[in-house]
């Protein structure tokens, strides 16, 4: 008989692949927390980052004897949440380009960054930061953000072409980046700005 709470992550994942319920339940109870922090932070919403930690660890067992975990368990775990959490904002109907965009973003950050961003605060310095854009880049970033309207919406709307379009928004966000570069979270608190606008 094992004792789990000893076991090493890869450990567990090759008595989870057996479908042992006991060895999902210790990699639950170790990696719950900090996934629901990572949901929540983002989302905004403690019912929704819950449903979505829990409908993660669900489909984990589900396809338990199959998984594929290329890197650690924990940076597998961030992964499937983080991509969760993306298929929840596009289906708020968030310009699909710019969530692209974010994705990229957050995935080149370290998983332990979400713990010490206060959202709050970097929402307000980029709000601040975006009302310094030029005319043009601040107006296409805005109907992204706070429209969601798609790039081809966008350019019937401003009268630009949709490529155009796309620039501005990359632009954007690099110059926001530049700007709050001391800020490593950055990506994290565009998602929450999103989300506070649906």
């Amino acid at each position: 008989m094992y004792n789990y709470g000893e076991l090493a992550d890869e450990e567990l994942v090759l008595l989870l692949k057996e479908r042992d319920k006991l060895a999902f339940t210790e990699i639950y109870r170790r990696n719950w927390h900090l996934l629901y922090l990572h949901a929540f932070k983002i989302l905004g919403s403690e019912d929704e980052a819950k449903d979505l930690v829990q409908d993660t660890f669900f489909s984990i067992w589900e396809k338990s004897g199959d998984l594929q975990i290329k890197t650690n368990l924990k940076g597998y775990l961030f992964i499937a949440v983080r991509n969760r959490i993306f298929s929840l904002i596009r289906k708020k109907k968030a310009n699909p380009d710019f969530v692209d965009i974010l994705l990229d973003e957050l995935n080149q950050l370290d998983n332990t960054t979400v713990e010490y961003i206060d959202e709050r605060e970097l929402i307000r310095l980029i709000d601040m930061e975006i009302e310094q854009l030029p005319k043009k880049m601040k107006e296409v970033f805005n109907l992204s953000r706070k429209e969601f309207l798609t790039n081809k919406e966008i350019a019937m709307k401003l009268n630009m072409s949709e490529e155009a379009v796309k620039k501005q928004i990359h632009r954007s966000i690099k110059v926001l980046k530049l700007k709050l570069g001391n800020y490593a979270g950055v990506s994290i608190a565009l998602i929450s700005v999103i989300h506070h606008r649906i």
